[in-house]
């Protein structure tokens, strides 16, 4: 009898707990949904820039002029590419998440300057404080640790936009 009654109740329990789950299991993905989440921002689509001085991207120099930056497809929004306007020079870089200290009234790259060698650091659209930023460089490790740094602003446009 004592046999029974342990039976009955373990197999009591068992069904109570089947029917927590699936409830429990609907409320926590509910829960999910519902919670804000923190996006990588991305500069959408195309953006064109005259970098008026040579600069590092990545391990990558690059001369002055026409540039053309735009986000990997398929790359989960953490690789870019900067390309010349020509297309016969480019590099990847990898990117995360940055804040802007104020929401950026233009769209633009920022550099970081050590002595006479620029860093791309930072890409930040027009009214959002939500950007990207490079990964430092071996390079611009090494220039950090000879000298302060100055920061230099380019501003760049969105060219499926102009003419709006």
């Amino acid at each position: 009898m004592i046999i029974k009654n342990s039976e009955n109740t373990r197999v009591k329990l068992a069904r109570t707990a089947r029917s927590m789950v699936l409830p429990l299991f609907f409320g926590l993905i509910f829960a999910a949904s519902i919670l804000p989440a923190r996006t990588q921002a991305q500069i959408i689509g195309n953006v064109a820039a005259d970098v008026p001085f040579q600069f590092h991207v990545g391990n990558t120099t690059l001369p002055a002029g026409k540039y053309v930056i735009h986000q990997l497809e398929g790359s989960d929004l953490t690789m870019m590419e900067i390309s010349t306007a020509d297309g016969k020079r480019s590099a990847l870089f990898s990117v995360e998440s940055a804040e802007a200290k104020t929401t950026p009234e233009k769209t633009e790259l920022i550099f970081n300057k050590y002595g006479d060698q620029y860093f791309l650091s930072e890409l930040f659209d027009e009214g959002n404080v939500d950007g990207s930023k490079l990964f430092e460089s071996r390079d611009e490790k090494q220039a950090s640790k000879e000298g302060g740094a100055d920061v230099a602003h380019v501003i760049v446009s969105h060219p499926q936009q102009e003419g709006k």
